[in-house]
């Protein structure tokens, strides 16, 4: 998608997540895979050996493993995340490792479920000032800018002058 089709808006914070207590806004993973398929070795592996510290690590989301037979136009392994706001996000994971698989459940778990958006600006106030934008040297004099960078060779016998980066 190029920058001209996707929608641009301001960044905006979940319902003020964390301004209170933190709100994991995962609410469920389905682990789909089938039982005999070679594409989902990495799915069974981590299914077999890591999914119980990821549920131990994220209290807050349930985890569903549903082992299936897929159709044949379906995919082998893939990870269904449903967040609080109601939006779903699949992930396709044949024939990936159960590192990337790992990878992919740690994305999963630290967003918000959004869409990705392109941002207007890199910073926005409802109440923008005339004044322009505040800095650490605004109110002060512009010596405060110039430093000394070093000194000349002829310096050192007391007759040189300093070189600055003005």
């Amino acid at each position: 998608m190029t920058n001209r089709a996707r929608p641009a808006t301001y960044l905006k914070n979940v319902l003020h997540n964390g301004v209170g207590r933190y709100v994991p806004q995962l609410q469920r993973v389905t682990f789909e895979f089938c039982k005999s398929s070679g594409g989902a070795n990495g799915m069974r592996n981590y299914v077999e050996n890591r999914v119980e510290a990821f549920a131990k690590t994220n209290p807050a989301v349930v985890v569903y493993v549903q082992p299936k037979k897929p159709e044949p136009s379906e995919v082998s392994a893939k990870i269904i995340a449903e967040y609080l706001n109601g939006r779903n996000r699949l992930i396709n994971c044949h024939s990936k490792s159960a590192d990337e698989i790992a990878r992919s459940l740690e994305y999963l778990a630290t967003s918000s479920g959004l869409p990705i958006i392109r941002i207007v600006k890199n910073w926005h106030t409802d109440h923008p000032s005339v004044q322009g934008q505040w800095h650490a040297f605004l109110n002060k004099p512009a010596e405060c800018n110039v430093g000394v960078w070093f000194k000349t060779q002829s310096s050192q016998d007391g007759g040189g002058e300093d070189v600055t980066g003005s």
